[in-house]
């Protein structure tokens, strides 16, 4: 594909428009998709960012075109993303209440199977500036399978494991008898953004959930959103394989160098279990 931006035996970027690309990938070819799509949010509002005002615009990607143009952008990737996916295979979506119900109708409409919703509730989220609204302090993950045939994988075991020994749960209180961090999940670190800022960068603890949760070693995950690649990351320390599509190239860049680092760390790591062993 002319569009390859980065490659290596476990992990691919690619540059240009998610529909195209995702219409010259092969059919069934996609294990897991994790999509963080445009909430958009740019509509010349204000927001808090380290304790300062600052204008809530992204970019023109961000920009809302009205909610049916939005609406039918929504139904143009999911579909896309359907295609790609192999049978049994399920996608995360990321949103807030400015895109998610679209989201979930569209989901729905292309005869994809919803399978929960999931609430990430951020202990840091930013203030309301304007106090005329609740402090929005949490975003919704839907996720969903292929079909209603599809045959989802979950890793029941390990998400108990992570939950204390019972079930987890798809949003975490107090009054729950479990792990403080279920769901419970600042936004990204300092660490996750040495390279660059990413404006909707999600933190890697979260992705890295999604993908334990349901897929096995060696299986594609594919992000058609891809920003800075906090996917690639997630997939690459968990031995899966890694395709990533953006339009932008600042932010593929900045990808490439994050995924550099994961792919070095990861394959030290190798060598040094199997010099162990």
């Amino acid at each position: 594909m002319n569009n390859v931006f980065f490659k290596t035996a476990h992990a691919e970027l690619i540059h240009g428009d998610c529909l195209d690309i995702l219409e010259k990938l092969p059919e069934k070819s996609v294990d897991m998709i994790f999509a963080d799509p445009p909430y958009n949010l740019s509509n010349g509002g204000i927001t808090c960012h380290s304790g300062r005002m600052v204008s809530v615009n992204k970019g023109e990607w961000d920009k809302s075109s009205g909610i049916l143009i939005d609406h039918e952008f929504e139904i143009k990737w999911l579909n896309a993303c359907r295609r790609v996916l192999k049978n049994d295979g399920t996608i995360w979506v990321s949103g807030t209440m400015h895109n998610i119900y679209s989201v979930g109708f569209a989901l729905q409409k292309l005869e994809y199977r919803l399978l929960n919703e999931v609430c990430w509730f951020k202990p840091n989220a930013a203030p309301n500036l304007s106090c005329r609204y609740f402090t929005h302090s949490h975003e919704i993950l839907i996720w969903a399978a292929k079909s209603s045939e599809s045959k989802h994988k979950f890793n029941y075991q390990a998400m108990k494991a992570q939950a204390g020994g019972k079930q987890m749960r798809s949003l975490w209180s107090d009054i729950d008898e479990m792990p403080s961090d279920i769901w419970t999940i600042t936004t990204p670190k300092k660490a996750e953004k040495k390279y660059g800022k990413h404006p909707t960068q999600k933190p890697l603890a979260l992705v890295e959930r999604t993908i334990l949760a349901a897929t096995d070693p060696g299986d594609i995950v594919l992000d058609p959103f891809t920003g800075s690649s906090t996917t690639g990351v997630a997939a690459i320390r968990n031995g899966r394989h890694f395709i990533g599509i953006d339009n932008n190239v600042d932010y593929l860049e900045l990808s490439v160098k994050r995924l550099n680092e994961e792919l070095e760390y990861s394959e030290t790591n190798v060598n040094l279990i199997e010099e162990m062993v």
